[in-house]
């Protein structure tokens, strides 16, 4: 079994704690989104677990606490590392982007550069983030990301209705968002690509409608179950989930996080319907709980083991 943690929230930046607590009891309760009434146990035994995907922007807390998640037998690890340097309306709270570079290489350093995947994404075309802008941008991240990852993911926003109130309520901040930023595809792919190579990095995409392969960007997958078996020596099926979004090729995972718990307030996100929310979510967080958010409890379960604190560490 593979854990995504997380495509809801970004667990390493945010819920550190709370993982490592779980990691410890060995599994964590999981509510089915559409319907918090069915509750899952997802085991965290490391018999039972083939590989964690981590996804994040801030993965620093849980870069420091790395040899503690070792120790529990979950060394298997990648990490799905989002680096833009968007205009702050669209990104408005996370660190300095210096301070994010930095724990992008620190992490590769600890782990090395095949195992921390650059997601250059979403792809968002505006007034100020023209294609050439995003040439001039992809070009600054890459030359400082050298040698510190194998691959990067690239996707253009894809505007779901639940973001459309939320993107065209900012012109009034100057950022008309282009509705179909595919159509710049032809035009910025190759340049992506061509940058990307001379940093020793191969380009995919990632869960579009096209095949842009001829561009010097063919799909891939983000829990890429080649690239797992090739790291840990799995024998994992290279068939694609199902259950994920149309021209997905992830392999088959199991979510551990919640919606609507992240706090970064990105304007693009799909995980988040509202940040306040989010912000009261996080503050009512217990690190002690079986589940993220809230006190979920599976059917029968077993109580949270001994020698646990609100900081994650043993007592």
């Amino acid at each position: 079994m593979i854990i995504s943690a997380s495509r809801r929230t970004d667990l390493p930046a945010l819920y550190a704690p709370w993982l490592l607590n779980r990691a410890r009891a060995g599994w964590c309760a999981v509510p089915n989104p559409f319907n918090p009434r069915q509750v899952a146990r997802v085991s965290l035994r490391p018999e039972d677990v083939d590989a964690l995907i981590f996804w994040s922007r801030w993965p620093a807390p849980l870069t420091a606490r790395l040899g503690e998640l070792e120790s529990l037998g979950l060394a298997r690890s990648l990490f799905l590392i989002t680096l833009l340097d968007s205009p702050r309306v669209l990104e408005p709270r996370q660190p300095p982007l210096r301070k994010r570079i930095e724990a992008f290489c620190e992490l590769a350093e600890r782990i090395g550069p095949e195992r921390v995947v650059w997601r250059y994404d979403p792809i968002v075309i505006s007034d100020p983030t023209s294609e050439d802008w995003h040439a001039r941008t992809f070009a600054r991240l890459a030359e400082a990301l050298r040698g510190k990852t194998r691959r990067c993911i690239v996707s253009f926003l894809e505007i779901y209705k639940k973001l459309r109130p939320r993107l065209r309520g900012l012109r009034g901040q100057g950022l008309n968002v282009e509705e179909r930023p595919q159509a710049s595809a032809p035009e910025l792919l190759p340049r992506l690509a061509a940058i990307a190579a001379r940093n020793g990095m191969r380009l995919q995409t990632c869960a579009q409608s096209e095949d842009w392969t001829e561009l010097g960007a063919p799909p891939g997958a983000c829990v890429d179950p080649i690239l797992l078996n090739e790291l840990f020596g799995l024998g994992l099926p290279t068939r694609a989930d199902p259950h994920q979004r149309a021209h997905c090729l992830c392999a088959p995972s199991r979510d551990i996080g919640m919606y609507d718990s992240c706090t970064f307030g990105c304007a693009y996100c799909y995980a988040t319907r509202d940040v306040a929310r989010s912000r009261a979510n996080r503050a009512a967080h217990d690190p002690l709980s079986p589940s993220l958010l809230g006190r979920f409890e599976p059917p029968a379960s077993q109580a949270a083991l001994p020698g646990l604190d609100r900081s994650g560490s043993r007592s």
